[in-house]
């Protein structure tokens, strides 16, 4: 019989992250009061000198098409962005501004990889990395990383994986799910490993703004002009400036692969909104003391949902340095029981603690680890507290 379905389509798996959120909307539809720890996107408005550039853009007429790549005064702003804050100078040629990060990823990931082309993704993962890789035909290649490490790719676990079908290697720092940001000697590593190899390094880079303590975030282009030339370097509006749903991200790399992004984003897109364009032209351009504001509560909420995992028995976690997420470990749950139900993974928990707490969290599995649970702290103090009361009250019944 034939197959109506391509079978790169059939090999994709859905998101966890978007089927948790889609339990916990059905709950909360039939009047449950569900606490979610599973957004990835900031509880904030977006702000209001932005909104005001999008309804201008409307009034104003700039409701039609643009160039595929973006509009030339958003890319001379993250232009300008990008040499003042990460030391990075880009050309307009070397800048395509596409529908949100995920967007941008996926897109330069079919830029450069043919099918049976390896990429490198660092376990834990954020959900879509794997399946991104499989629309191109490209094969995801697992590399398991150590807690002790908060999780980060050394050179030596790469190199025990590397093979002539290597093309990429993903990063992310901040990272997403365990908030872990990679230091200069890391990303000097990790830069040799791409270097000697003559591979791409696809830098996830959309939570950069969220940096707490003392670390910094650094982009590993901007170590030198050799790995800059194989970075593609990706980042957005969506969590710095509370925009998730205006789509927009962009990517900077050297003229060849911006090229064949572009090629690619004008026959599949045409190219981003163009109201989205000019409100991210304003988010750039416009006060970053508000960025500021929501990351200092960002942090607020980091230390009191710390503060309260290190008193909930069963539970342990991995410090976040950036990001808005805590990757919380819960094997000491496995192998015990709530009324009739075994626990033995992440999903098993996550299941049980909706239905029965109404608490949703993300499970371990879904970033290909799955002795973990992530909890996002980019929700309100009050149902922080409330839903960690929750769980607390919740693991007290389990034996």
């Amino acid at each position: 019989m034939k197959e109506f379905i391509a079978k790169r389509v059939q090999n994709m798996t859905p998101s966890i992250t978007l089927a948790i959120t889609a339990k916990a909307n059905q709950l909360k539809s039939q009047g449950i009061d569900v606490i979610s720890f599973g957004a990835g996107e900031p509880d904030f408005d977006t702000p209001e000198y932005i909104k005001k550039a999008g309804i201008e853009a409307i009034q104003k007429g700039f409701t039609r098409y643009t160039p595929a790549t973006g509009i030339t005064p958003l890319k001379e702003a993250i232009s300008k962005k990008l040499l003042k804050d990460n030391g990075l100078e880009y050309s307009l040629d070397e800048i395509i501004v596409n529908s949100g990060a995920k967007n941008s990823i996926s897109t330069a990931l079919q830029a450069v990889c043919n099918p049976g082309d390896e990429v490198i993704i660092p376990v834990p993962y954020w959900v879509s990395y794997s399946e991104m890789v499989k629309i191109p035909e490209a094969v995801p290649v697992f590399v398991k990383t150590k807690a002790e490490n908060n999780f980060k790719v050394t050179k030596e676990e790469l190199l025990s994986v590397i093979t002539p079908k290597t093309k990429v290697i993903m990063i992310n720092t901040p990272s997403n799910p365990v908030g872990a940001v990679y230091s200069k000697k890391e990303l000097q590593d990790i830069a040799e490993v791409v270097l000697e190899n003559q591979i791409y390094v696809i830098s996830d880079e959309i939570y950069e703004k969220m940096v707490y303590d003392d670390h910094k975030h650094i982009s590993i282009a901007s170590l030198n002009e050799k790995i800059k030339d194989l970075t593609i370097l990706i980042n957005g509006m969506s969590k710095a400036y509370a925009m998730t749903g205006w789509r927009l991200g962009y990517a900077a790399a050297n003229k060849e692969v911006i090229q064949a992004m572009g090629k690619i984003q004008g026959h599949a897109l045409s190219h981003p909104c163009s109201i989205t364009q000019y409100a991210g032209l304003a988010a750039l351009e416009g006060d970053q003391s508000i960025v500021q504001s929501m990351i200092k509560e960002f942090d607020k909420r980091r230390h009191y949902m710390i503060e309260r995992l290190k008193s909930i028995d069963l539970l342990d976690y991995i410090y976040p340095e950036g990001a808005f997420y805590v990757f919380v470990n819960i094997s000491k749950i496995f192998g015990r029981r709530f009324n009739d139900v075994n626990i033995n993974s992440s999903l098993d928990f996550s299941n049980i603690l909706l239905d029965e707490a109404n608490v949703a969290v993300v499970p371990g599995i879904g970033f290909g680890i799955d002795n973990y649970i992530r909890l996002s702290y980019a929700t309100s103090l009050k149902d922080i507290e409330e839903g960690l009361n929750r769980i607390e009250k919740f693991l007290k019944k389990i034996n």
